[in-house]
């Protein structure tokens, strides 16, 4: 009898793992192009699981005087690592609520990664170089994605249940609560949404005359 109550329990197991689903993302701006790295995040109405036990490890490279990637989504509670793979130094830094920090100016890997516990958008810059701007967006739930050139997503291993799904990019106008949607995920256990955004014009700050042919910095 014992074991025939242990493999029902690991078919009913087996069973939820096979309900967890997937919410389609498609994201255009208001002329109806496809608009890349936007970030799609759905919030359990049954509430938030368990951070892992173990931090996840992300990284945001340097790479020709820019972030790579230029947006980074990543969970609550995850480290950063911030290689610079330039043959010069720099000086990464954020003043946002979300994360205030600061790395020193550096060659290759900084020894200890950064821990982002806090939900929120955060802005990267360089102290040497103006025109190197990233964003690491913390999400609250681990059921998130980033469109690709395509404008869409998919946010994958999602549980039956309700949620609240909103989007945000660094260029929308409106303010990322105003994107919120409710959907749910059951029956053949896929969901979609779409977002048509606003978006503000990109004003970056021109790279300098040597960055492309090397300098001290």
């Amino acid at each position: 009898m014992r074991i025939l109550q242990v493999l029902a329990i690991a078919a009913l197991a087996a069973a939820g793992a096979a309900r967890a689903g997937t919410i389609d993302v498609r994201i255009v701006d208001g002329h109806g192009a496809p608009v890349a790295d936007a970030v799609v995040v759905a919030v359990p109405a049954a509430g938030l699981p368990p951070l892992p036990a173990r931090p996840r490890v992300e990284i945001v490279d340097q790479v020709d005087k820019e972030f790579v990637p230029r947006v980074k989504p990543i969970l609550r509670g995850s480290l950063v690592q911030f290689p610079n793979k330039d043959n010069i130094r720099h000086q990464v830094y954020s003043f946002s609520p979300a994360k205030n920090f600061e790395l020193p100016l550096y060659a290759g890997t900084p020894a200890s990664p950064v821990t982002f516990d806090k939900p929120g958008v955060v802005t990267l810059g360089c102290n040497i170089h103006d025109w190197m701007v990233g964003y690491i967006y913390v999400a609250e739930s681990p059921y998130f994605a980033k469109t690709g050139a395509d404008g869409k997503a998919t946010i994958a291993n999602v549980p039956d249940g309700a949620y609240t799904v909103r989007a945000w990019h660094p260029q929308m106008s409106a303010d990322e609560s105003q994107t919120a949607r409710r959907l749910t995920v059951g029956g053949d256990g896929r969901a979609a949404a779409d977002w048509s955004l606003a978006l503000k014009p990109e004003i970056r700050i021109p790279r300098a005359p040597d960055a492309d042919t090397g300098g001290p910095y």
